[in-house]
């Protein structure tokens, strides 16, 4: 399925593994999901990366651990909506305490950070037109910005983005019952006009819940577009409780974007048309999806919210050229490169040397950055990227209506040229943790990872075997595959563990992952759980947990048991060896810098989501058994953000790990 940048894009969150299930592997014993309680519609919620549990008003924190940042096993207790405002909301108070904290602690670095652009650059292209820079091929090129000497490693960007005028007369709701992609409304946009307006309400039609069944109510509008144009779908509740999400299909019920929350408005879709064709938009309430586009019935209910989640919206549609500013910058490997817009633009991306999409973003998630991170904070949209390469790279605005501010920054990372080098302390021994970090309440004691081993089939006699498999698990995973990409050849990295060496917590550019404890002792409902997300490893002392209760559960307890996979044929130590050492790496790939990746896409990743696609995350091969021939070797590498944490593009993530541990 082709994504655009607003696919899944307000729900924009995180770093837990929560996706649905992958492709590459299928569990065959137990019943591994969590998610067998769930109606049709709420699972189509969720594979389409939207929550199905009660939103925290806005700004508020909600229930649960960041899943940005944790490994969660049940999807569907996430408010992915919820957590995209939060962030969004923090992001100001995040950036002002990262500030004060880089100053005590970095001042060089600080006052870079600080530094108001040297370079303002003003757009060459014609105020009210466009096409002269809308893409990576005729980007305007700032030849003055870079890390180098005499170089300016931090400027401004000033222009407009100025879209072709659609007009959008109002045109009358149609008629109920239209909850379905055969029962649709004509909007006649794309035959007898370029844009509409339509005043509906949500709830009036033979499914509504004051009304009707209480399935839930659907509004489907047909839409002809096409090639090369841009569909812009949104919509607005001035007034009632309704909170709308829409999607749009193509003509055989293909979801090709979807939108819940958007910057000033309740929804907003912006999709680029690149094959011509009838595309159906529905409209809904947050909570309320249907689970079959061609069955209006196909609703599952909203549950008790008071009042319903019904009412008035006004839907604008639009069918038109949209402009698009793209601007050449040269980066050298290992630059890691950080930008944010304000103004009228809501999508900002970079593009590598191929030029190919590398972080696409309409949010701003900085919070998740550590306090020693200078990267920038604000405005409507934040994109961070570590280039791999030598050369131009391009800095893109979109989907918006005039002026923007776009700044544009570039790091060296700071273990260049430091000393000591990066070490990963690997602790088996159960520990005493201030779980706050993660949302937790305090200092926890945390139960020793032998305590868990019988638990797998295992006994105490294989604990120094299984930790040293466990050892060579995550050093072939996150060293030996770094130094064999040869993109950096001053890469450096040290991994200890508690069986093997004293214990370096504490020392300069020591970060730790804890292997053990449960989510009682912790207070942190998730499997896995890093500190942050750091693009540039800045912060060289970090935490991460990889709790075991839930990854020994009972077999068919959930997909995020070992022992879901585990047979009479399968190497029991070797598979719980290598599952585990992949769930070390994912979580140090975390706190060096990696977002999470699609486990629905081809490729296997060591970033990739979990959720019931776990088993792709264990290395389970094709026939769903864990430790047995088939098994998968994964690795960090080259796969697609996932949707349901807001950023599109390709994510290389051994590319943007590799530069941070440096020496």
């Amino acid at each position: 399925m082709r994504r655009s940048f607003a696919t899944i894009s307000a729900v924009m969150l995180g770093l837990a593994l929560m996706t649905p299930g992958a492709a590459h592997a299928a569990p065959t014993a137990g019943t591994p999901t969590k998610d067998g309680g769930l109606s049709p519609a709420d699972k189509a919620a969720l594979d389409a990366g939207l929550g199905v549990v009660p939103k925290a008003p806005y700004g508020t924190k909600p229930k649960g651990p960041n899943p940005f940042l944790a490994e969660v096993a049940d999807r569907s207790k996430v408010d992915y909506a919820g957590w995209a405002n939060y962030l969004k909301a923090q992001s100001a108070t995040k950036a002002a305490q990262r500030a004060k904290s880089l100053a005590a602690t970095n001042p060089s670095l600080a006052a870079k950070a600080a530094a108001a652009p040297a370079v303002v650059v003003d757009e060459d292209e014609i105020d009210g037109t466009s096409g002269a820079n809308d893409s990576p091929v005729n980007a305007q090129r700032i030849s003055v910005f870079g890390t180098g000497s005499g170089q300016y490693s931090k400027i401004r960007v000033l222009g407009s983005l100025d879209n072709e005028t659609v007009s959008t007369p109002s045109v009358p709701a149609p008629a109920e019952d239209n909850g379905s992609i055969p029962l649709a409304g004509d909007s006649g946009v794309g035959t007898i006009r370029s844009g509409a307006s339509i005043d509906a309400v949500i709830g009036d039609g033979p499914h509504g819940r004051q009304t009707g069944d209480g399935s839930n109510d659907f509004d489907y509008y047909k839409i002809v577009a096409p090639a090369g144009k841009t569909l812009k779908l949104t919509t607005s509740t001035p007034t009632g409780p309704l909170d709308t999400v829409i999607e749009l299909f193509a003509a055989d019920g293909t979801l090709v974007a979807v939108n819940d929350d958007s910057i000033g408005l309740d929804s907003q879709i912006t999709y680029e048309v690149t094959t011509a064709g009838t595309y159906y938009l529905a409209v809904a309430a947050y909570g309320g999806l249907p689970a079959d586009p061609f069955d209006s019935a196909s609703g599952g209910g909203i549950g008790d919210t008071t009042p319903p989640s019904e009412g008035p919206y006004t839907l604008t549609l639009t069918s038109g050229g949209i402009d698009k500013d793209f601007f050449a910058i040269k980066l050298k490997p290992g630059d890691v490169l950080g930008s944010f817009v304000k103004g009228s633009p809501t999508y900002l991306t970079v593009y590598d040397t191929v030029p190919r999409e590398v972080h696409g973003s309409d949010q701003d998630a900085s919070s998740i950055y550590p306090m020693a991170s200078p990267l920038p904070a604000g405005g409507n949209a934040v994109t961070d990227y570590v280039a791999t390469k030598a050369g131009w790279h391009y800095v893109g605005v979109q989907a918006g209506s005039g002026a923007y501010d776009l700044t544009v920054e570039a790091y060296r990372p700071v273990l260049q040229g430091a000393t000591p080098n990066q070490t990963l302390y690997l602790d088996f021994d159960g520990e005493r943790v201030n779980t706050g970090v993660f949302g937790g309440s305090g200092n926890r004691d945390l139960s020793p990872f032998a305590a868990f081993i019988a638990s797998w089939g295992l006994t105490r006699a294989d604990e120094d075997a299984l930790i040293d498999a466990v050892t060579a698990g995550v050093t072939e995973n996150i060293k030996k595959d770094l130094v064999a990409s040869g993109l950096n050849p001053k890469f450096k990295l040290k991994i200890k563990n508690s069986k093997d060496d004293d214990d370096p917590w504490g020392d300069a550019n020591v970060s730790r992952i804890i292997v053990g404890g449960t989510i009682d002792e912790s207070g942190v409902d998730t499997i896995g759980i890093a500190q942050s997300i750091d693009p540039g490893n800045f912060e060289t002392e970090e935490t991460a947990l990889v709790l075991l209760d839930v990854l020994s559960a009972p077999a068919g307890d959930s997909a995020a048991s070992l022992n879901t996979y585990l047979t009479p044929q399968s190497d029991r130590l070797k598979f719980v060896a290598q599952a585990l050492s992949n769930v070390i790496a994912h979580e140090a790939g975390h706190f060096f810098g990696d977002y999470h990746t699609d486990n629905a896409d081809a490729q296997p990743n060591l970033m990739d989501a979990g959720g019931t696609g776990f088993a792709t995350l264990f290395g389970v091969g094709p026939d769903g058994v864990g430790g047995t021939a088939d098994d998968l070797d994964v690795d960090f590498g080259d796969s697609q953000f996932i949707p349901s944490e807001g950023f599109t593009g390709t994510e290389d993530t051994l590319g943007r790990i590799v530069f941070g541990i440096t020496s």
